[in-house]
């Protein structure tokens, strides 16, 4: 079927006379007229008819009016969703993050960003450091977002560090060492509540053991969750190394207490991850941007 003088009969349709369409369509009227009828012989189909010094639709004119018009509609909203996907106000993100920025600071960035891209669908895997970056190695997800060790990633990943935080000592306010300075061999001997195996926190206070060639604390609480591990501390069992982002708050409220550990200040990187040479949709980067406008809420840092 020709799909151009389709649209010219749909033209000539909605606009009722063959002038009007010949105007819109910057098209000569003869022109328009012979197309139409060669339209009509190609469908065997009287579309239009004389009526005084213009033309009337047939009823087969009126039918197929109706039908150019939803097929006109679709091609308006397929042009409309090229746009809208280009532009990044539709589309799909699937955004893989660890605990750290997952509770402490994606919640803001998704909600200022769902404002501008109400549209656009969001799905957010909360994991541990290590399973946010399988995933994105598995094309599992777009990209990830990462709160942990400043470490060699592989090849295949690019990083982009939006900020670092500091990891403190905490403990209950009234645990013995409580807003004291102690050596690292002293803290190493206090119980330790702390997240599963994988836990870039965790794996951290190890490495700082095996750096300082200190004594493993024993873990003696270990939860799956971030909060709980942070409420048994706060009901005064054990000590946690935990991020400062989570943990300020706790402290500023007297719920906690930090412990200055003797010759160690660690910070810890929170950093985008995508895969290298892989480009990303138009909304995966309107997110990207605001995220590295927006990093972090500066009073907690």
């Amino acid at each position: 079927m020709n799909l151009h003088a389709l649209r010219l009969f749909h033209t000539v349709a909605t606009s009722g006379s063959v002038t009007r369409a010949s105007e819109l369509l910057n098209i000569s009227q003869p022109a328009i007229t012979a197309q139409i009828k060669k339209f009509e012989k190609e469908l065997q189909l009287l579309l239009l008819k004389p009526l005084g010094r213009g033309v009337a639709l047939t009823d087969a004119g009126e039918e197929l009016a109706l039908l150019a018009k939803r097929l006109f509609a679709v091609e308006q909203q397929i042009e409309q969703f090229a746009h809208n996907y280009r532009s990044g106000t539709t589309g799909s993100i699937r955004l893989a993050a660890t605990y750290l920025p997952a509770h402490f600071l994606i919640p803001t960035w998704i909600a200022k960003f769902k404002q501008q891209y109400e549209q656009v669908e969001m799905m957010i895997n909360t994991t541990n450091s290590s399973g946010a970056l399988n995933q994105l190695l598995n094309v599992e997800v777009d990209i990830a977002i990462y709160g942990g060790i400043a470490e060699t990633y592989p090849d295949t990943i690019l990083t982009e560090e939006l900020f670092q935080d500091e990891l403190w000592f905490v403990v209950a306010p009234n645990h013995k060492y409580a807003n004291q300075q102690v050596s690292l061999s002293e803290m190493m001997k206090e119980p330790f509540v702390m997240r599963e195996e994988g836990s870039s926190t965790r794996e951290r206070l190890l490495s700082l053991c095996r750096t300082y060639h200190s004594a493993v604390p024993a873990i003696s609480l270990q939860f799956n969750g971030l909060h709980e591990a942070i409420t048994a501390v706060i009901a005064g069992y054990g000590a946690n190394f935990v991020s400062s982002l989570v943990v300020r708050e706790y402290v500023n409220r007297g719920e906690l207490s930090r412990v200055y550990v003797e010759g160690i200040q660690l910070k810890n990187t929170i950093a985008i991850c995508t895969r290298k040479n892989e480009p990303l949709s138009a909304s995966t980067n309107n997110l990207i941007q605001m995220i590295r406008q927006n990093p972090y809420n500066k009073p907690f840092l």
